[in-house]
């Protein structure tokens, strides 16, 4: 008798190697975020199919990595947290990201959908509690709208101007499972059918309005160039030389904009900066917004005349700052566009033009006195001489530049003037939002983004106390980042009170400002098997250095400042 045929059963797929899968098809390799219930099983997929996964200690942290990743490639960062509490620590990331403008995408898992309202484990409408931070959600109430959700979330995360999308996936979906088959063929059928809205890929600016803003730039006795980190998210940077050279225009680049061009460039009008916004008739700003970093574009800071050429990928900014010249689009594309009308007709200042003088003669005396002040060395430390040291360090590296990471009140504002920015996308701090704790979690999305590079954080006690456990995740993964805190024992440098004013029944606590003096924060990182040092003199720091970015080992050097150096920012005196 002939054997009888038994049918084998159709292979199956469960939501969490689905979501997985998605990802994958889609070009993600990284992945950062905090596992547990329900999503552990998630992250294991994912890894399987050969996705980074960084674990961290907290979503926060996790969520700041992704949004610098986003920032760092120019695809979407990834962020999975678990439900409820896990998706509210995850919204700092994702305002992160909106503020600023980056690609993110947050997965969260989230209560059973029919015990939604019967106070189930974590229960949270998470729909409504991200609406304010992303461009778009989606909550998947089946896992045969799980490849669409990941797809979805992915292309309007990067579309337009970038910024966060958040993608909802409740446990029971987690929990349901569909062929391989019917997986593949939903996944072929949206990657055949996929038309991502991209403007990067269109030139939409008019070729009138290209020579309008060349006749403006023509007309203009004292023109600027601005530009910020949406330039650099566009990779814009040898279009925004090319504008520089052919016209030899001094250059503004906002804080994350440093580097497109060099600290270093002779038409660099950083040093020079209030002259420059002070007394400028006419500026192209460049992927950067009239906010507050640029104060709104109005005086007393700027000229009540000046003309503004504004070029942003969003039309609703041109139109809520109403400059005298919008041209929308993706800052390397609008250049392109520009620079080839120039070409044809080309034009340059010229280094004797009385305004290029007058900018360059005023950043040169201004960089001179800083030299001056930051030749001294200073001990106990001020900010200045342990800033200079580290600034000739890393110089010294040459290229690949480490990729800096600054945050802190005086630590930061120290920086941006000492420390030099010489290739692009290299620097991240505080950004639009001014956001403190962003550090450790920079410094991982950087170090898993550009492995190539060293990453250098420069931070203050205070910036640093935000996520300082994250140093072991740094040991964990062996990335290559050092740790530089800045240890002036509190925010703006301790307890600065006067007695007189210490009263009532809690006198004898610590100021609010105050932090432990002396905190040996270098024997953190020891404790997970790091490399710690602790420095207070020149030639300890420079020893520190010398050795911690020879190794490229994780490490943090605890740098003793004196607690009555530096001050509160000038520009946030009047905010506090």
């Amino acid at each position: 008798m002939a054997a009888e045929s038994i049918d084998q059963p159709a292979a199956t797929i469960d939501c969490n190697q689905l979501v997985a899968k998605s990802l994958s098809r889609a070009g993600i390799t990284h992945m950062f975020g905090v596992v547990g219930i329900p999503v552990t099983s998630l992250a294991n997929r994912a890894v399987a199919l050969g996705i980074r996964f960084i674990a961290f200690h907290n979503e926060q942290s996790a969520g700041y990595a992704a949004s610098a990743y986003g920032y760092l490639t120019g695809r979407p960062g990834i962020l999975l947290t678990v439900s409820g509490p896990g998706c509210v620590h995850g919204l700092a990331g994702l305002s992160n990201a909106a503020a600023n403008a980056w690609p993110m995408v947050m997965i969260s898992g989230s209560c059973n959908q029919q015990d939604f309202g019967r106070g189930d484990f974590q229960e949270l409408d998470q729909i409504e509690a991200v609406k304010p931070f992303v461009k778009f959600s989606v909550k998947v109430r089946d896992i045969k709208d799980v490849c669409k959700g990941v797809f979805d979330c992915l292309d309007w995360s990067g579309s337009g101007r970038p910024g966060g999308c958040y993608l909802d996936i409740p446990s029971d979906v987690l929990h349901q499972s569909m062929t391989e088959l019917e997986a593949d063929k939903l996944l072929n059928d949206i990657e055949n059918n996929r038309k991502v809205e991209n403007d990067k890929l269109v030139n939409v600016v008019s070729k009138e309005g290209i020579e309008k803003a060349i006749s403006l730039i023509r007309k203009a006795e004292r023109p600027l160039i601005v530009f910020g980190k949406g330039a650099a998210i566009a990779k814009a940077e040898n279009e925004v030389k090319d504008l520089v050279v052919k016209t030899g225009i001094p250059f503004l680049p906002t804080p994350m904009g440093k580097g497109l061009l060099p600290d270093t460039h002779e038409l660099a009008a950083t040093a020079a900066r209030s002259l420059a916004i002070g007394k400028c008739d006419v500026a192209v700003v460049i992927g950067a917004r009239l906010n507050w970093l640029l104060h709104f574009g109005e005086p007393p800071k700027w000229s009540k005349d000046v003309k503004f050429i504004l070029i942003d990928i969003d039309e609703g900014e041109i139109e809520l700052r109403k400059p005298c010249l919008g041209l929308v689009g993706d800052a390397k594309m609008v250049l392109k566009a520009l620079n080839k009308e120039i070409k044809d007709d080309p034009f340059c200042l010229g280094r004797t033009h009385p305004w290029v003088e007058a900018i360059t003669n005023k950043a040169k005396d201004n960089v001179a006195k800083m030299e001056g002040l930051l030749a001294k060395d200073v001990v106990p430390f001020n900010f200045l001489t342990p800033m200079r040291i580290i600034r000739d360090a890393i110089i010294g590296l040459g290229s690949p530049a480490p990729i800096l990471v600054s945050e802190g009140a005086n630590t930061m504002d120290v920086g941006r003037s000492v420390l030099v920015q010489m290739e692009p996308r290299t620097r991240l701090d505080a950004g639009t939002w001014g956001t403190m704790g962003v550090g450790l979690g920079y410094c991982i999305a950087a170090a898993v983004a550009s492995p190539d590079r060293l990453v250098v954080a420069v931070e203050g006690d205070s910036g640093f106390g935000f996520s300082a456990m994250e140093v072991e995740t740094l040991v964990r993964y062996q990335l290559p980042v050092v740790v530089i805190v800045f240890n002036n024992g509190g925010v703006y440098g301790g307890d600065r009170r006067n007695p007189e004013d210490i009263t009532g029944p809690y006198k004898d606590d610590p100021a609010p400002t105050s932090f432990v003096p002396g905190a040996a924060y270098h024997v953190l990182i020891e404790a997970f098997g790091g490399k710690g040092y602790l420095v207070g003199t020149p030639d300890e720091l420079k020893s520190a250095l010398t050795e911690s970015f020879s190794a490229r080992k994780p490490a943090v050097i605890n740098v003793t400042i004196d607690p009555y150096a530096g001050a509160e920012s000038g520009r946030m005196q009047h905010k506090n």
